[in-house]
């Protein structure tokens, strides 16, 4: 490909998927390797106004610095503003528990974007390209994906834009020679440590050696299953309507009896952080009660039905001194209210209210959440029973067991498992002259 062709390729690349603005202004990332040189050079060629932006991420001694002042001197002979930032990548790394590879990665692109912000640019420029696309499907069919990530990597993310997705690195690498232009190379690239240059480095040439096109239709094929998305997420829209439902606090309950197709489990739960096709499969092999846990929700399988929630914290166990209206650590409110029994009283079935004898009870009350082994003797009972058993028969799953609350008087025993059932020995009789309400909001 000759250098007028490459920039034709690009041209029309970004004209075919509206990623630039004839008068925008574009950040591009500036690595110094030849991909983000060649970036530079064809965008400035075609007359759109860039401003450039270099990581040092202090993750290979000089070669680091040897980058950095490679850019430099790019930018100063080429007229173009260059923002640098330097990064202690490993102290983020260890700080957030994530790999090296990844810190990078968030450290760059939040960067990317706080600058964008800050100089009021229309999108930041980066220099992913055609080996990119086949690498990275490689990585998803090696991880498990769903058709999503059968489509590689997209012209655009948000304020993520990728023009040079038209081209092969064997293609930049020509357009480099013509313009004359140099660039420096990581010398990381040639080590096989990391999965993705184990790809580059031994899976593509494989490949391309057992079917010399494999690259190129490997790519073509992402293109078919991009077009193909359209038609498969409105199909999936379809069966979410009658299959999903969410509530305001976020809990989804999905029917499966309604689902018609795996591939609105792995949707639905991928939002949720459920992101290995076998993280559902197991689930639903489990059966009624088992519990997943993605980092931010948890899932359990109910009488053919998936319950996923967002995680929060536990309640904080709240101390009643007296009679009030009282607020948990979640929002919720309690209300205790002591009053004289009247003629033709009868104590409340609605599950949000319990009624019993004052007499028989002790404060400073507890509000607090089930604790494995808690026992009492429910109310119309006699002996006593397991908390956990008391919730099972009433077919509580998993989630909402964890959730449960009992109020507590000051001898510790259970005056009202919230929302079930109160104790038998703070029953109301026909002897009790003062209630103790308790109510739920």
């Amino acid at each position: 490909m000759t250098k007028e062709q490459f920039t034709r390729t690009v041209s029309s690349f970004i004209s075919r998927h509206r990623l630039l603005q004839t008068d925008g202004q574009y950040l591009v990332a500036l690595s110094g390797g030849a991909d983000s040189v060649a970036l530079l050079l064809v965008l400035k060629s075609m007359g759109y106004e860039v401003e450039a932006v270099h990581c040092n991420f202090h993750l290979r001694g000089e070669e680091s610095d040897r980058d950095e002042q490679f850019v430099v001197s790019l930018c100063e002979r080429h007229g173009v503003k260059l923002h640098r930032i330097h990064f202690d990548t490993r102290a983020y790394a260890q700080l957030h528990h994530v790999s090296i590879e990844m810190a990078a990665r968030e450290l760059r692109y939040r960067y990317f974007e706080q600058l964008r912000q800050d100089l009021g640019m229309n999108a930041v420029c980066v220099a992913h390209h055609r080996d990119d696309v086949v690498e990275t499907v490689l990585m998803n069919l090696m991880r498990g994906t769903g058709l999503r990530g059968l489509q590689g990597i997209r012209p655009q993310n948000g304020n993520i834009v990728r023009p040079l997705l038209s081209v092969w690195r064997k293609d930049i690498e020509d357009y480099l020679s013509a313009c004359q232009e140099t660039f420096v190379t990581d010398s990381t690239n040639a080590q096989d440590d990391y999965v993705r240059n184990s790809i580059r480095l031994h899976v593509v040439p494989l490949l391309n050696s057992i079917q010399p096109a494999a690259s190129n239709n490997i790519f073509e094929t992402t293109q078919h299953v991009a077009d193909a998305l359209t038609v498969y997420d409105e199909g999936i829209a379809r069966q979410r309507m009658e299959a999903v439902t969410e509530d305001a606090d976020g809990r989804l309950t999905i029917d499966l009896s309604a689902v018609r197709s795996e591939s609105l489990l792995f949707e639905v739960l991928k939002e949720k952080g459920f992101t290995n096709i076998q993280d559902y499969r197991d689930m639903v092999a489990g059966g009624t009660g088992k519990l997943f846990s993605s980092d931010s929700h948890d899932m359990v399988m109910d009488r053919g039905r998936l319950i996923v929630e967002p995680k929060k914290e536990a309640v904080k166990p709240l101390v009643v001194p007296e009679a009030g209206t009282y607020l948990l650590s979640d929002g919720e409110r309690l209300t205790f209210d002591v009053f004289e029994r009247t003629t033709g009283f009868v104590p409340s079935k609605d599950a949000a209210c319990a009624h019993v004898d004052a007499s028989q009870v002790r404060f400073p009350l507890t509000v607090r959440r089930v604790q494995e082994g808690d026992r009492f003797v429910p109310f119309g009972m006699n002996g006593h029973r397991l908390v956990s058993d008391l919730l099972t028969d009433q077919k509580v799953n998993v989630l909402d067991k964890r959730k449960s609350l009992v109020v507590c008087d000051a001898t510790g025993d259970i005056v009202w498992l919230v929302g079930y059932r109160t104790g038998q020995r703070f029953r109301v009789t026909g002897e009790t002259t003062t209630i103790l309400s308790i109510h739920r909001q």
